[in-house]
């Protein structure tokens, strides 16, 4: 697993296979899988000092994330 919060198999736990069968069949969620991954990465990368940045846009990459979390979440509840 990785040293990385707040991956998706953390935030779901319950939802894996949920996330593997969409990720595998619908293109857009698949895409948001990316993203997500991508955007928390910055955020950790930021969070530990390997590469700092601004509080103002810190704040702002975590909005993302939560938004593109927030769109998972409702994804995985029509299915």
């Amino acid at each position: 697993m990785s040293n990385t919060p707040h991956t998706l198999q953390e935030e779901f736990p319950s939802q894996l296979e949920k996330l593997h069968e969409l990720k595998l069949s619908n293109a857009h969620f698949a895409k948001l899988l990316e993203q997500y991954d991508v955007v928390n990465d910055k955020v950790h990368r930021a969070e530990t000092l390997v590469e700092p940045m601004e509080q103002f846009a810190e704040t702002q990459l975590r909005k993302e994330r939560a938004a593109i979390k927030d769109e998972i979440a409702q994804m995985l509840a029509t299915v």
